[in-house]
């Protein structure tokens, strides 16, 4: 394995983990508009408050898979092929949630609540089936020399990769709950502190469901003991400061808190994989590595440089544009409370 392609897969993690960081809170506060919002006005509010960011936050995604392409062809190959149904449901849910935003804006009042409940499954469905890919992934599928797929229902479909998706839709919910709540007034944000007094104990349950399923379902813990147990260590740390954080009202520490916990968990999953791409339930003869599934060093080479020359250009768009939309979303009926209290 070269230096080039042990950085491209680490690279690859990042962005997999900026997408998970960025655009959970997206999906969390999608779904929260049918949970969490009581009337069109607190709705308006929930989505006012990602309207500025959610489109850019996709990018990450589009970002990982195109790199995955340019620099491990035949993990891509592999991956969408063997996950092609899995992955056209996702787009559906993103396909679904994007036109949302759009047809509410222009459709009648009494019509939104239809594009409010398409936003809300469309926020639930990408999350969730995202859990039962990457789960699936490192439990194993049954790949054959060619790096061909041959898998049925349940190699997708089992305890584990439902597990796996319940969790990380849970994550985002929760993650975009912390942002609703660093991001909007009351009533909302008293809300928020209800609704995550209810939900960690929840999670917590299912973080320990996903460890024992784990031992028991992937071979982390022969491969990467040390790593494998403090990244679980360090998932359920997070969860616990980002609770605290919740029930003293500082919205700013639950938010990052329960942002890098989907970082730590994309962490998890990958440094479990390495240095495998694909891990093959029929003969660990057949697993895609890291070394053997690269483009070649020239590609590998121009795309770092390109990295390392754009990538900072976007830290710091990004940077600015949540900058620029800091400050907090108000209803229009706390807004006409103001400025009426302002004369």
């Amino acid at each position: 394995m070269t230096t080039l392609q042990l950085i491209w897969f680490i690279i690859i993690g990042v962005l997999f983990a900026g997408f998970f960081f960025l655009e959970g809170f997206d999906y969390g506060v999608g779904m929260s508009v049918v949970t969490l919002a009581k009337d069109d006005d607190e709705r308006d509010q929930v989505i006012a408050s990602i309207g500025p960011v959610w489109d850019g936050n996709e990018v990450w995604l589009i970002t990982a898979g195109g790199a995955m392409f340019a620099s491990f062809p035949y993990w891509y190959s592999a991956l969408f092929s063997g996950y092609y149904l899995v992955l056209f449901i996702i787009l559906f849910g993103l396909i679904i949630r994007g036109v949302s935003f759009e047809f509410r804006e222009r459709t009648s009042a009494d019509k939104k609540h239809i594009w409010d409940w398409t936003l809300a499954i469309g926020s639930f469905i990408v999350p969730f089936m995202f859990g039962i890919m990457f789960i699936s992934l490192v439990q194993g599928m049954p790949l054959d020399a060619h790096g061909n797929v041959w898998a049925g229902f349940t190699d997708y479909v089992n305890l584990f990769s439902i597990v796996g998706g319940v969790a990380l839709t849970l994550l985002a919910y929760l993650h975009g709950l912390n942002y609703i709540g660093l991001k909007t007034e009351w009533p909302l944000r008293g809300r928020v502190k209800k609704y995550g007094e209810v939900l960690y104990p929840v999670l917590y349950v299912g973080l320990v469901a996903f460890a024992v399923l784990m031992y028991f379902q992937t071979d982390f813990f022969d491969r990467h003991l040390v790593a494998t147990l403090s990244l679980l260590v360090v998932i359920v740390l997070l969860s616990v400061i980002a609770h605290i954080g919740v029930l003293k009202n500082k919205e700013g520490l639950a938010f990052t808190a329960s942002g890098l916990t989907l970082v730590s968990l994309v962490a998890l999953l990958f440094q479990g994989l390495f240095p495998r791409l694909m891990i093959s339930s029929t003969n660990s003869k057949f697993d895609l590595l890291i070394k053997n599934s690269s483009s070649s060093p020239y590609t590998m080479k121009v795309m770092t440089i390109v990295v390392c020359t754009m990538l900072p250009i976007v830290l710091l768009y990004i940077g600015w544009t949540y900058y620029i939309f800091r400050k907090r979303v108000s209803t229009k009926k706390t807004a006409t409370k103001v400025q009426e209290t302002s004369h």
